[in-house]
């Protein structure tokens, strides 16, 4: 018997009671845990001009990301595994390959008004040698892609993707050449720099060729690294200080990069390791394909500072763009009251033993008072300084705004998280979880949620 407190784990493999009526291809919540496979490599998938390095930094396990081989593991779990990455983030630097960033240039006369047409901010505010974070839509308002979008000059921009191959689709956009720009990937590979000790690294690195001390958050700057032309950000995809080095001709000078970068680091303990998930999660960054996809508005992913509820002010100047009249439509819906969709992603603090790894489903999650899946965990993770779960994940909408009117989760709303036995106290009992604002943790940089001005 099913006490009102429990959930029938029985029902876990399917998790038909969570309303994905509204996706057309729901989310796979069936739970199958860890599977132990070997992953095929071979020439059907790219390897980045970095791969070998990874190797011989030690990486051990690896994902598919852009159709590209990315690094995902270079501490194994019986020398501490992820979280001494964690370590190494948060007290001194790391570098990461993120050559899986594909780097699309859209370049000509018209390069600004085809970057202004697809995606939702402003692209005419952007200045040259200035990056910003955009998110570009399809005509239903579904979020395909999150990228950091750099302009290199007047006429020439680079979109940094993330896990989804939008180069076809921009170059589908422009198949009938209304816009006199030309749009291709090029061989440009990016790694990260992340840690408090980043610019002191970086300094070391560039030497006065960058002023790092006076360089703003997504600003740019033209330099060498081994010798070789990059173009450096300030950014990153964690909450602590960091850069992204972008290797032009990255084929034939990876390994000189690369070694000047273990070289300067030495003095600074640099360590080689995968993207921060851990740390990523903690600065509420999304992960698109994790937290969010095509099928997913900006507003139930909280990313509705990047598109228009009211039409005035800063955005009266903006232009028609893909995906503009439906993102309107939602956007009024909302401030009416409405629901126009059945999942918002909250944050969430959670019970349970230290989840210090990768989650391999969607955990569910039910009611505070027992029954049914409502809703699932899209990104979890052991917050040290806390000593606390946390996670992103998506609940039923309840119509609460924040007081920018954008939608969020109600803080305070109770639910059970159904997490695996080793991770649970007591197994086939449900944790508890609570709503709790995104971030867990405050970024080193400014954090980008904030309403869109260029």
């Amino acid at each position: 018997m099913v006490m009102s407190n429990e959930f029938d784990y029985t029902k876990l493999n399917q998790a038909t009671s969570v309303d994905q009526s509204d996706r057309a291809v729901p989310y796979n919540l069936r739970q199958s845990g860890p599977t132990k496979v070997e992953m095929l490599i071979s020439t059907r998938v790219r390897k980045s001009p970095y791969w070998h390095l990874s190797m011989q930094a030690g990486c051990w396990r690896a994902t598919v990301y852009n159709r590209i081989y990315h690094p995902r593991g270079y501490v194994k779990p019986e020398d501490g595994g992820a979280m001494v990455e964690y370590d190494a983030i948060v007290n001194h630097v790391t570098m990461w390959n993120v050559a899986v960033e594909r780097q699309i240039r859209v370049k000509g006369p018209d390069a600004e008004k085809f970057t202004d047409y697809v995606i939702t901010r402003d692209a005419t505010k952007i200045s040259p040698m200035r990056a910003r974070y955009v998110i570009l839509c399809n005509a239903y308002g579904g979020v395909l892609n999150d990228p950091i979008l750099l302009r290199i000059s007047e006429d020439e921009f680079w979109f940094s993707l993330s896990d989804s191959d939008i180069g076809m689709y921009l170059q589908g956009v422009n198949a009938d050449g209304r816009f006199d720009c030309t749009i291709e990937e090029i061989d440009v590979s990016p790694v990260q720099i992340q840690g408090p000790k980043a610019k002191a690294l970086m300094k070391d690195l560039c030497g006065d060729q960058v002023d790092f001390d006076n360089m703003p958050f997504y600003g740019l700057a033209e330099t060498k690294v081994g010798g070789r032309s990059c173009v450096i950000s300030q950014s990153g995809f964690s909450g602590e200080a960091g850069y992204e080095i972008y290797l032009r001709d990255s084929m034939l000078y990876a390994d000189d990069m690369w070694n000047a970068v273990l070289d300067a680091g030495k003095k600074h303990s640099l360590m080689v390791i995968a993207p921060a998930h851990h740390r990523r999660i903690q600065a509420g960054i999304l992960s698109w394909g994790q937290d969010m996809d095509q099928q997913h508005n900006p507003f139930q992913c909280n990313l509705g500072y990047q598109v228009s509820l009211s039409g005035k002010g800063e955005w009266a100047k903006k232009a028609d763009y893909v995906g503009k009249a439906a993102l309107e439509k939602m956007g009024a819906e909302i401030k009416d009251g409405k629901k126009p969709y059945k999942l918002q992603l909250v944050g969430l603090e959670l019970g349970g033993k230290p989840i210090e790894e990768y989650a391999p489903d969607f955990w569910l999650v039910s009611p505070e008072s027992g029954g049914d899946p409502v809703g699932f965990i899209t990104s979890p993770w052991y917050h040290p300084e806390k000593k606390q779960n946390i996670a992103m994940g998506y609940v039923p909408f309840d119509g609460t705004l924040n007081a920018n009117g954008f939608p969020k989760g109600k803080v305070g709303t109770k639910y059970k998280v159904h997490l695996p036995e080793k991770y649970s106290d007591t197994p086939g009992t449900p944790v508890d979880a609570v709503v709790v604002d995104i971030p867990f943790k405050e970024s080193f940089n400014a954090n980008t949620r904030e309403v869109v001005k260029g």
